[in-house]
């Protein structure tokens, strides 16, 4: 499983030479004139380190990871594995199940953006 079998709702956004790949959402639903530009669900498959502390992610490690966002500082799900191609692999399974409403994403959030919400609930077939 690669990249070419993502969600029809996921685009590649971003391939980079590093192997680091970034996959957005919906972006002709979420631009940045109809909902702020935060609001942008996407995956980042790295190997930047995941220490809780500024400028971490920039260093290289061992493990990759698929990471899902509602926002920037709102992590869904974080999968970690052991080589690029079976994090990409994890990424588009986190891909598949977010765009079949199996992931929740409103427990991530203390204070909601309910209009971005709603829009995700109705894409996702949770409403």
């Amino acid at each position: 499983m690669g990249l070419e079998d993502l969600p029809e709702e996921w685009t590649v956004w971003t391939e980079q030479r590093d192997g680091r790949v970034i996959l957005a959402y919906c972006p002709d639903v979420f631009d940045a004139d109809e909902f702020p530009a935060a609001c942008l669900p996407t995956i980042y498959v790295t190997n930047g380190s995941r220490a809780d502390r500024p400028g971490a992610g920039q260093y290289a490690t061992e493990q990759w990871h698929a990471t899902l966002f509602a926002e920037p500082e709102v992590e869904i799900a974080n999968e970690t594995r052991e080589s690029r191609a079976a994090a990409v692999e994890a990424a588009v399974d986190v891909a598949a199940r977010f765009a079949a409403g199996e992931i929740d994403y409103r427990g991530a959030y203390q204070q909601p953006r309910e209009r971005y919400l709603h829009e995700l609930d109705e894409l996702t077939g949770r409403v």
